[in-house]
């Protein structure tokens, strides 16, 4: 008997297809104009922001599932093209709460009768997402904030989970191979993702975590949870009433200090992911609100993550890089952190951060926002061989919302300007300076080491050469798949000069023409194959990943 969620899912699989098949057609005809044949047809802009239309109301339509892989997607400049990215960014979490009916066994059957567990429910949820839904209640005396996983939710998302693992091996076959490297790990990332945000137990410890690394500040709070009320499907909490983070009209009559706000927001950030290495990774506007104090409310810990010690040392190097403009600085941390590749061209990739710092400028030089500078690198990281790490890409999310709501409260906010004070009141700058003097250190070493023990290894292999005794093993790196290409060219050909030869041979000395007629029906399709294989446009060219032509036609006609 086949078990429900694999019904389910090979159900979810045809209606998925259905959804995205005019999406996969275009892509098709991108490649070849009529699919089976002709050159590639070119997508401009407009056609893309189109799709991105497309795409956005497809997720929509999917479901939950889906919409959580349009967010993802959002974070993934090195899947998407920029079009896709501004389109999906405007994904919100958003959908009708589940009846109140299905909603309450689920509360029920994790923390017992409703009646007797709480003094006051109100059955009305206050928010409504895709994987849960957020109420108020009163438990002894105090009010609540009780979140409540959707029902059935689980059979849903596993059988979508399927339909995702079966389709990706699809995809990559219509894809780049570095976007179906990306793709290939996107879809292991997305099922650890959404999994981990359907366990509230987990959302509970990370939100106990960072509510710890900030017990003595009193800039952020974070709700307490009810511990005895929460479990993997419900998580109980303090409710923390604020005003949203962007309500800047109530935030001005309350007199809080919006500079002062956005300062207290960048600096919460730096230590989660600089030095805490646990950040909450969903700081959206709804998820934000501020107390009457002055302090920022942060809600809903579903999305966050953890940062290692190698990659929370490269980002202090990259903002350091940054603030003092060393643009081979900021090329080194790129390349170190995997996700620029080390065969990039220096002095193209160099221009292009140049003129990313360049735009990114206010009128004082020293004001810059590394919001665009990151979107400046995200246009890009499509077209170069970049790749993003799971929690890298959330990083650069982060980073990016949050200066979006920083520069909401204060046009004027100079985000690298607080993170270098950071970095300097916390020691951060002197450590990396002393690193760095290290390392250094290490090199020259490392040299001498080398002047006293090249020499002899040299000598030996002098030998070798002359004993005439010296092995050599040479690796080819075929990353366009050129030799691949070259072989199925010359299979192509043998087949075809064989067929035709045969075909001529039996035809001149046996006369048995329907012999030769079938010989030169299975020689047919390979003289296509071979065909195509020479009409292909890449052909045997390795397309350049970046060049400076694309450089001037990115600066525009008044740059040169």
């Amino acid at each position: 008997m086949i078990p429900l969620v694999s019904l389910r899912a090979y159900w979810r699989f045809v209606v998925v297809f259905y959804r995205f098949s005019p999406l996969l057609v275009a892509y098709l005809r991108d490649r070849r104009r009529y699919i089976l044949f002709g050159s590639p047809r070119r997508v401009t802009t407009d056609m893309q922001l189109d799709r991105a239309d497309v795409l956005l109301d497809t997720l929509l339509t999917l479901g939950p599932t889906f919409i959580k892989l349009g967010q993802l997607l959002s974070t993934r400049p090195d899947i998407l093209p920029k079009a896709y990215i501004d389109v999906l960014s405007s994904l919100q979490d958003d959908v009708p709460p589940a009846p109140w009916p299905e909603t309450k066994r689920v509360l029920e059957d994790e923390i017992g009768p409703i009646e007797e567990v709480f003094d006051e429910f109100d059955t009305e949820p206050i928010s409504g997402a895709s994987l849960g839904q957020v109420y108020l209640a009163t438990y002894e005396g105090q009010q609540v904030a009780v979140k409540v996983r959707r029902p059935n939710i689980e059979s849903l998302v596993e059988a979508d989970l399927r339909v995702l693992k079966w389709s990706v091996p699809i995809l990559v076959r219509f894809i780049g191979e570095g976007r179906a490297f990306s793709l290939d790990n996107l879809a292991d990332e997305f099922s650890k993702t959404i999994r981990q945000e359907m366990d509230y137990s987990r959302e509970r410890n990370i939100l106990e975590q960072i509510r710890g690394n900030f017990d003595e500040s009193r800039d952020i709070r974070i709700p307490e949870p009810v511990n005895q009320l929460s479990g993997p499907r419900v998580l109980t909490m303090e409710y923390l009433p604020g005003v949203k983070i962007t309500d800047i009209d109530t935030l001005d009559e309350i007199g809080l200090d919006r500079t002062e706000l956005a300062t207290k927001l960048q600096r919460i950030y730096l230590q989660m992911i600089v030095q805490d290495g646990v950040f909450h990774a969903d700081p959206h506007p709804g998820n934000l609100a501020v107390a009457e104090d002055g302090s920022i409310i942060f809600y809903d810990f579903g999305m966050s993550s953890t940062v290692d010690s190698f990659i929370q040392d490269k980002i202090v190097d990259f903002y350091i890089a940054v603030a003092n403009q060393d643009i081979d600085a900021i090329l080194d941390t790129l390349i170190d952190m995997g996700t620029l590749s080390p065969t990039a061209d220096r002095q193209v990739m160099g221009e292009v951060m140049e003129l990313a710092i360049a735009d990114a400028r206010g009128d004082d030089i020293e004001q810059y926002r590394v919001n665009q500078i990151i979107e400046q690198v995200e246009s890009t990281i499509y077209e170069f061989p970049l790749r993003l790490p799971r929690n890298l890409a959330l990083v650069l999310r982060v980073a990016t919302v949050v200066e979006g709501v920083c520069v909401t409260l204060d046009q004027n906010f100079d985000f690298i300007s607080v993170a270098t004070d950071y970095l300097t009141e916390e020691g951060y700058r002197e450590e990396t300076a002393k690193r760095l003097f290290e390392e250094g250190g290490q090199q020259v070493q490392q040299t001498a080491q080398a002047l006293f023990t090249v020499p002899p290894k040299l000598d030996r292999v002098l030998d070798t050469i002359e004993r005439e005794d010296l092995t050599v093993n040479v690796q080819i790196d075929d990353e366009n798949h050129v030799l691949d290409k070259l072989a199925k060219r010359i299979s192509y050909s043998i087949i075809v000069a064989v067929g035709l030869l045969s075909a001529s041979i039996i035809y001149a000395f046996a006369n048995e023409w329907q012999i030769s007629v079938a010989i030169l029906g299975l020689t047919a399709p390979m003289v296509f194959f071979l065909y195509r294989s020479f009409k292909e446009p890449r052909g045997l060219r390795a397309r350049p990943q970046f060049t400076r032509q694309n450089l001037r036609e990115k600066r525009g006609p008044g740059n040169e």
